[in-house]
């Protein structure tokens, strides 16, 4: 069960997902839908289902559409009651229902770090989850409850996958290995998109779920730019690996990259195939392109 302490989130919204123009010129990228619901409702979703119930939204210019998906909106409400569309009606009734919903800006693209220090005054002195929604993370259990199971106070907790080592450099690369038995293990080093010689035999990226302490905040006001001229947030838990205040989670689940192309159509077919309202169609239909030669 997750832990009721934690019950504020941030979700970093303001990237300018330049990965999949051109649908992100006016579209924010977190509006992009995993078939028919947008990722950044996904993230929304997890969130709640993880017992956090206070999210605050940290965007950029142009992004205020992010707000009004999350509102109600009484005139379809009352279209799709009188038209008797009650499924409809429940799925767009449940948007966001049970969360307390914050706004702010982030004035300037300077990282994820810098992001993450826009929510420092309405987090306050409490322990927060981050969620980044462009990693669409689908699975047995939330993987944000998955991490909650591991966080106390004092600690960071993050999500991490084993990945390739010719992909290592694409992400935030901790050093450590999972105990048998155990999916957690204490992060002795982090480093952020490191060169090829300086990744560990065992390469586990971090993922975009994270619990952290309002600790961090301090630590991210007096870091200096890192990779990318940026500040990064995978600098802030680096300080807390070496005071032994960092532990990594291998979690159930598969993670979905929406903010790369490839990653974006995988999630939407192997989602699709769970979906029942068509799996088996979407099945016959792949099967079809295979019998034809097509892949």
């Amino acid at each position: 069960m997750a832990d009721a302490r934690v019950h504020k989130g941030v979700i970093p919204a303001a990237g300018l997902g330049t990965r999949l123009l051109p649908a992100t010129k006016v579209v924010p990228k977190e509006l992009l839908p995993l078939i028919d619901v947008p990722v950044i409702q996904l993230a929304v979703d997890e969130a709640r289902a993880s017992g956090i119930d206070d999210l605050i939204v940290v965007t950029s210019r142009g992004k205020e559409i992010l707000a009004d998906h999350f509102d109600r909106q009484p005139e379809l409400e009352a279209h799709l009651r009188e038209r008797g569309k009650l499924e409809q009606l429940a799925a767009v009734g449940d948007v966001g229902a049970g969360v307390r919903f914050h706004y702010t800006r982030q004035p300037e693209p300077r990282g994820l770090g810098h992001a993450v220090l826009q929510a420092a005054a309405h987090v306050g002195h409490e322990p927060f989850a981050v969620l980044l929604p462009d990693d669409v993370m689908l699975g047995p259990r939330p993987v944000l409850a998955q991490l909650l199971d591991h966080w106390r106070p004092g600690f960071a907790v993050v999500a991490v996958m084993r990945v390739a080592r010719e992909e290592a450099g694409r992400y935030g690369i901790v050093a450590g290995d999972v105990a048998p038995g155990s999916r957690a293990f204490r992060v002795e080093h982090i480093v952020e998109k490191p060169a090829p010689a300086d990744v560990p035999p065992v390469a586990w990226a971090v993922m975009g779920r994270y619990v952290l302490d309002a600790d961090v905040f301090d630590i991210l006001e007096t870091l200096p730019p890192g990779a990318g001229g940026e500040i990064q947030l995978t600098d802030a838990l680096a300080e807390l690996a070496r005071a032994g205040r960092l532990v990594a989670v291998a979690y159930e689940g598969e993670r979905y990259d929406m903010g790369d192309k490839l990653g974006y159509v995988k999630a939407i077919i192997t989602h699709g195939l769970e979906r029942p309202d068509f799996r088996d169609r979407l099945a016959a239909y792949l099967r079809s392109l295979a019998d034809a030669g097509r892949f």
